[in-house]
């Protein structure tokens, strides 16, 4: 019995084929009875952060804390103050930024935002370099159903310097978005009880990807240089696609977690109500990660320079103007707007924060395991240095939480390798990276 050795996605058949998975077990060796899921969610706002100017006296709405209590620690503005219930479980990061940030227009800041690029050596031919979130889900996609989940407020890829994702594959190429919840929950949790007919559809749909794909690369010889890029962007969507399905004919005879959908409204809609679509997409990002389904994520909550839809939030939540509008303000109302919709935004990514806590691993929460990266590429008005960046969870993962961290001009591909190494990916360098953060909320170097 000592040799017996399982593999970690057997399972037991049943009467009628019926499959069931086994539990962790210490026959399949301690790879697997030890190993904590470590996961990763980027989270993008675009028009950067309300850093109201000092002679309005609005301080305490700034997104950055200015103020400290009697014990030294920093104080939330009201801007943020949603968050404060997990005060112990984030940490704001000043002094952020990408070195190719000034040298670039300023709209390519949701871009390069995971990347370091576009500036940062892109292969030739290409525009950008691999994100964050994709070299992660590089050295995890082996633990889980989708290698990632990739969504945005707006479906697709959009353009260049006006992007709908904000998520490069390995060869620097943007990733379609996903944005409807339906659709979503479908592509994760929704599959053919019948595990032979699941397999034969799968089968059946890679087979239709690869005759596809090899068609178009026939066709792309043949066009300008205009249309190949265009189909550059097909092709990776059809790589995509292709990739999602053969990690989910693998997982076919392996049963999902039973969880509870019931608080889950399919029907939001970005065209709703904001609260109500983000909070959708949040709670189907949290059961993702409950039910170990991906262990990366990025979510594009709006896109900069007034493209999308949700460029009109502010005005249905009553603030008057549109975000990018707000986010030009120079006058004290138009500020003090700018940052009551960063408080609105707070809100819901406090939302998703009480989800990965409510939700258990075998040691800790999903937010202990999960480290949420919160962000923008601008800090004010398209200015790319001091990018408001708030990071929270990884408690199991040695982040040491309940700090307002800040350096002059600390390279944000530094904090990204620090991310790797919190996540046990033990790589050299990650795009222009020159280290890790010293002396910061990262333990692991």
């Amino acid at each position: 019995m000592s040799s017996l050795r399982l593999d970690r996605r057997a399972f037991l058949r049943g009467i009628g084929g019926a499959a069931l998975a086994l539990p962790v077990l210490e026959a399949m060796g301690k790879e697997v009875t030890n190993h904590v899921p470590r996961r990763f969610c980027a989270m993008y706002t675009a028009n950067g952060m309300s850093l109201p100017k000092t002679e309005h006296g609005i301080d305490e709405w700034s997104w950055f804390p200015t103020a400290k209590d009697a014990n030294g620690e920093f104080v939330f503005g009201k801007s943020t103050e949603p968050l404060q219930p997990f005060r112990n479980k984030l940490s704001f990061m000043g002094g952020l930024h990408h070195p190719s940030g000034p040298k670039a227009d300023p709209h390519t800041c949701s871009d390069m935002w995971l990347t370091g690029a576009p500036l940062h050596n892109p292969k030739p031919g290409t525009y950008n370099t691999v994100g964050l979130d994709q070299m992660i889900a590089l050295h995890t996609k082996q633990y889980c159903r989708q290698p990632s989940l990739i969504l945005s407020i707006d479906a697709g890829t959009g353009f260049l310097s006006r992007t709908g994702t904000i998520s490069y594959n390995l060869e620097g190429r943007p990733i379609p978005a996903e944005n409807s919840p339906r659709r979503i929950f479908d592509r994760l949790f929704r599959g053919d009880n019948n595990a032979v007919a699941e397999r034969e559809r799968l089968q059946r749909r890679i087979k239709l990807v690869d005759a596809v794909a090899d068609s178009a690369k026939s066709l792309d010889q043949q066009l300008s240089k205009s249309d190949r890029e265009r189909m550059d962007q097909y092709l990776t969507s059809l790589d995509e696609v292709e990739s999602r399905l053969i990690a989910s004919e693998k997982w076919i005879d392996i049963p999902l977690k039973k969880q509870d959908y019931s608080h889950l409204n399919l029907d939001a809609s970005n065209e709703g109500e904001p609260a109500e679509y983000y909070k959708t997409m949040f709670d189907l990002i949290a059961l993702a990660f409950d039910a170990d389904i991906t262990r990366s994520v990025a979510f594009m909550l709006n896109r900069e320079d007034g493209m999308g839809i949700s460029d009109t939030f502010p005005i249905k939540l009553g603030l008057g103007r549109t975000h990018h509008n707000l986010s030009h303000a120079t006058d004290k109302e138009g500020q003090l707007n700018f940052a009551k919709y960063d408080r609105f935004l707070a809100t819901q990514v406090a939302h998703f924060l009480g989800r990965l806590e409510s939700y258990k691993d075998r040691e800790g929460s999903v937010l202990d395991n999960t480290i949420v990266l919160f962000g923008s590429g601008a800090s004010t008005t398209h200015n790319p240095r001091n990018l408001p960046t708030l990071v929270a969870g990884g408690s199991n993962l040695g982040l040491k939480h309940g700090k307002y961290w800040r350096k002059e001009d600390a390279r944000m591909s530094n904090m990204y390798l620090s991310i790797l190494r919190a996540l046990a990916i033990e790589v050299e360098t990650f795009a222009d990276s020159t280290g890790t953060l010293s002396e910061s909320i990262f333990t692991k170097g």
